[in-house]
């Protein structure tokens, strides 16, 4: 981002400095849509949270370097509570063990002006603990296995899938998987 902002003010500075020397010229690019159909996004949207249940799968609450992968698939307030939260259960010694499924995804919507996604998936999470130094489970008693989420995400030059994660969040408690 910072390098487009860069890359427009310079380029801004020179239509100025040769102003009368040639047409004006628009500086702003045309957005191109980052997909080509909804149906691509929407396999893009879940093959990304795929990747994000994948990478969280691989973390090792001991090694902070496990994190990384898994703060590659989100951004904005996502990836900051992301980061605070593994580095709290870092620093209380919590191991994890098991892995989490997702169970089902369903398209949400797509809006191709800002190519953001939404969907929605059934998060399978009942092989998962977290244990405590003394190896007790921290995990609240009445954490359901399934849990029905809501996904958003945004284009993202960085990914190998064109998306980031913005955000997750439960559905509503009507909501089953």
């Amino acid at each position: 981002m910072r390098t487009r902002v860069t890359a427009a003010a310079l380029g801004a500075i020179l239509v100025m400095a040769l102003a009368g020397c040639a047409t004006p010229q628009s500086t702003e690019p045309t957005p191109t849509p980052a997909f080509s159909s909804e149906e691509e996004a929407f396999a893009a949207a879940e093959a990304t949270y795929r990747a994000y249940v994948d990478a969280l799968n691989q973390v090792d609450l001991s090694d902070p370097e496990t994190f990384e992968d898994l703060y590659g698939w989100t951004v904005g307030e996502l990836n900051a509570s992301d980061r605070k939260q593994f580095a709290e259960w870092h620093a209380q010694e919590l191991t994890k063990s098991g892995e989490a499924k997702v169970q089902a995804v369903t398209e949400g919507r797509y809006d191709p002006e800002s190519g953001e996604v939404a969907i929605q998936a059934c998060y399978d999470v009942s092989g998962v603990d977290i244990l405590n130094a003394e190896g007790g489970s921290v995990v609240s008693s009445d954490r359901p296995d399934q849990q029905p989420l809501a996904i958003t995400l945004t284009p993202s030059p960085d990914s190998a899938t064109g998306f980031a994660i913005m955000s997750i969040s439960a559905l509503s408690d009507e909501a089953t998987c």
